[in-house]
């Protein structure tokens, strides 16, 4: 019988989400194909440096001990064949069971998502990132720059999710794109109890869910909080939405504005999601994070 991947939380990421491949990568876009590739055999017993989502990669396959695999972990990568090699030996240096990977040699790898029933896909390919969006998986551009993870909380799992555009759709956030932050308010509180329609990543909350639920004996823990530029009144919706999803996080920041980055900094995620360019920035010097190219903020008109 064929090997089946229905039973697994996939996760799949380029080689850049993974790995600090960044000085490679320069050759690469010099549009010099045979020099990257020379440049990836020359190191091929060099394990690369971690990258972005190293560290959410390391434990999410840490839910994988003491039973049946629970998370798949894939590498999709515009690298050749050659470089994948690299790639391989370098997760197998840092000790992480990755036995997949399609590499496609600059061609977009984004259609090989819907074969493996992905249910997040992190690049640094934003083109790559808005294609798997639009096909409907959770996915998210990833900044090679950005502050490492924590490693304070080895056996937990911490994922910080933004609110409007990511959990929940931009329903409200076009509000506040079109009228204001009053008019928001207004609009929230009169449809406190009116659970808000699921954005793009409600898909990876479900199965998070799941995996917290199926690993109380794998020794790794699950941490997520909701950290969100809403504040009170508009606060009560985005809870009742949860409640009605019949999810919960573990925490909620409601946080009327302020700052993002000095309270991730706190929460020590090991990648923090969010739709706004200005989110991100303040996110990026403290923590991982993953820009989400969807919703009002990344449409023609929305800036």
């Amino acid at each position: 019988m064929p090997t089946r991947l229905d039973d697994r939380l996939v996760v799949a990421l380029s080689s850049r989400a993974l790995f600090d491949f960044e000085a490679e990568n320069r050759v690469f876009e010099a549009g010099d194909d045979a020099a990257y590739m020379q440049v990836q055999n020359q190191r091929l017993d060099e394990p690369a440096p971690p990258g972005a989502a190293f560290s959410l990669a390391r434990k999410l396959l840490g839910f994988n001990a003491g039973g049946p695999p629970q998370v798949e972990v894939v590498i999709l990568s515009r690298n050749d064949p050659v470089s994948g090699l690299r790639v391989f030996r370098s997760a197998a240096h840092y000790g992480l069971d990755i036995q997949r990977g399609a590499f496609t040699r600059g061609r977009p790898p984004w259609q090989y998502l819907r074969p493996l029933g992905a249910q997040l896909f992190l690049s640094a390919n934003e083109g790559d990132v808005r294609a798997a969006l639009a096909a409907g998986v959770p996915a998210a551009r990833v900044f090679p720059t950005s502050a490492q993870a924590s490693a304070a909380h080895p056996q937990e799992l911490r994922i910080a999710f933004d609110g409007d555009a990511v959990l929940f759709s931009d329903q409200a956030e076009r509000v506040f794109q079109r009228e204001g932050l009053d008019a928001f308010q207004r609009h929230e509180t009169h449809r406190a109890t009116e659970p808000l329609p699921p954005g793009p990543f409600k898909p990876l909350l479900d199965a998070l869910h799941r995996l917290r639920a199926q690993a109380a004996d794998r020794g790794m823990r699950l941490r997520t909080a909701l950290v969100t530029a809403r504040g009170a009144p508009a606060h009560e919706r985005a809870i009742r939405t949860l409640m009605d999803w019949q999810i919960e996080v573990d925490e909620a920041l409601f946080l009327g504005g302020l700052p993002k980055g000095p309270f991730l900094r706190e929460f020590e995620p090991d990648i923090f999601f969010d739709d706004q360019t200005g989110h991100i920035e303040n996110a990026l010097p403290h923590v991982p994070a993953g820009q989400v190219l969807s919703g009002v903020a990344h449409e023609p008109s929305g800036g």
